[in-house]
């Protein structure tokens, strides 16, 4: 049988990252199992739901590489048939009108928060009579739809994370509102746990893998499944992800949604990567870089651990890192020369281009560190303090740079490359008995402004090729 699983969301926001690592993990479930990972748009909250939310969760998921394998569902489509399951659930008399007013129900919390009780509904309006009910319908009162909730009732189930789940209906929160409030014998919308029961049995879903802040629904939801003779799927409930104070990840930590993560400079293969590794383990792998492909041929649902994964941003940054580093020199290229477009910074070539790419690469961690590391080969770095101070009291500094100075002018020496760069350096030190490392240092102050930097022959080729390392030298004597 075709294993089929779904991602939920409620475009009600940006597509965060926890329903990004719960789409990775239905998407690697369904590809390791050749089954098919499909999508639902859970919009029927009208006030929230944003179309602009849809396309941001659809557009992040695509970025992400996680494709779906048929048309997307949006359930706001599907209200009216939403309501006859309801009406359905009413005729075999396993739901029921509910008239308590919004008062009413307030003041049984109330009631029972002084009790120290927790909150439960009391299903006071369980057992009205047919007489009963046109009577508040005469009255204009408003209702909504009840589930009955057996109090003696367990549901279990076996979870594919965390084993056998059990529920007693008494923890349930008293019979289960189905539908907001309507007038007369109409139903209102459906509500969330209806219309997700409906709907995965609409979409043949198999597995629902979805986070631990949903076993309370899960429960709830078996007990509909029943009702209405609909077939289980089998559950499997993720861990959250944390922040460093082991408490759910949220807006408040700052980055969570995927967008923010693309616009730091984060790549989607190292972003999945990552996100994998949130709560799943490997037994003895060898190595932690995996593609998506590479994950989906081991992944397993059993291996994912019950406890909290704690978001941790050094080891992203790492990952990260070691795809960069990993990238065809021309896609970096491409992906570094948006940030220079961006600055409205010129190129004089292609190669050169390609040649800068190469010479930050292995130092970049986030794609938008081409910026600062960039930056010095377009624009004249500020001198710093430690540059500055070199240039000052160390006697032979200046005297290296005006000897180079000397050497490129008198010497028409309009390009310097790799070899010249080399053979400028050793007839210096040579010839006016200048130490190789002060000239040297010299050298990567007038270019950097501060005495570090990346290699410093291959910068002094893109420099000069940019035209820009005679003015970088002679800043050093104004």
């Amino acid at each position: 049988m075709e294993k089929r699983l779904r991602l939920a969301p409620s475009p009600t926001g940006l597509l965060h990252i926890g329903t990004a690592r719960t789409a990775l993990f239905n998407w690697l479930y369904a590809r390791k199992t050749n089954g098919k990972f499909l999508i639902r748009i859970e919009d029927t909250d009208i006030e929230r739901s944003k179309s602009e939310y849809t396309t941001n969760i659809l557009n992040g998921l695509d970025w992400l590489g996680l494709n779906w394998d048929e048309e997307p569902i949006k359930q706001s489509k599907r209200v009216s048939i939403h309501k006859n399951y309801i009406k359905r659930l009413l005729e075999t008399g396993a739901a029921y009108r509910c008239f308590a007013t919004e008062s009413e129900i307030h003041d049984l919390r109330e009631k029972q928060k002084v009790s120290g009780l927790p909150p439960k509904h009391d299903n006071r309006h369980r057992n009205l009579t047919s007489k009963e009910i046109k009577k508040f319908i005469s009255q204009g009162k408003s209702s909504v739809i009840r589930f009955k909730i057996d109090e003696e009732t367990v549901i279990k189930w076996e979870d594919q994370i965390r084993g056998e789940i059990k529920w007693q209906g008494k923890d349930l929160g008293g019979d289960l509102v189905l539908s907001r409030r309507a007038l007369g014998d109409e139903i209102g919308d459906p509500l969330y746990n209806l219309a997700v029961v409906v709907d995965d049995n609409f979409m043949n879903i198999t597995h629902v893998v979805r986070g631990e802040d949903h076993i309370s629904n899960t429960a709830k939801q078996i007990l509909l499944y029943k009702a209405l003779d609909f077939k289980l799927p089998i559950f499997s409930h993720t861990p959250l992800i944390l922040n460093n104070e082991g408490k759910k990840l949220s807006k408040r930590d700052s980055v969570t949604s995927i967008d923010e993560f693309k616009e730091m400079g984060y790549l989607p293969e190292a972003l999945t990567n990552y996100m994998a590794f949130l709560g799943w383990s490997i037994k003895s792998p060898e190595s932690e870089i995996l593609s998506l492909t590479e994950i989906s041929k081991v992944f397993n649902l059993s291996d994912v651990n019950k406890a909290g994964a704690k978001f941790n941003w050094e080891k992203l940054n790492w990952i990260n890192s070691q795809y960069i580093k990993k990238m065809e020199l021309t896609k970096l290229t491409k992906f570094i020369k948006n940030y220079w477009n961006e600055m409205g910074w010129e190129s004089p070539s292609t190669e050169w281009d390609l040649k800068l790419t190469s010479l930050i690469q292995d130092s970049m961690i986030l794609l938008k560190d081409a910026i600062d590391q960039s930056k010095p080969f377009f624009i004249l770095s500020q001198m710093k303090k430690e540059g500055d101070e070199f240039l000052k009291n160390k006697k032979e500094a200046k005297e290296s740079l005006k000897f180079i100075l000397i050497y490129l002018k008198e010497g028409n020496i309009s390009k310097v490359n790799k070899d010249n760069a080399r053979e400028i350096i050793n007839k210096i030190t040579v010839s006016h008995s200048i130490k190789k490392g002060i000239l040297m240092k010299s050298l990567r102050v007038a270019f950097f402004g501060c005495l570090s930097g990346p290699d410093l022959i291959q910068s002094w080729e893109l420099f000069s090729e940019n035209k820009i390392d005679i003015p970088l030298i002679e800043r050093c004597f104004i």
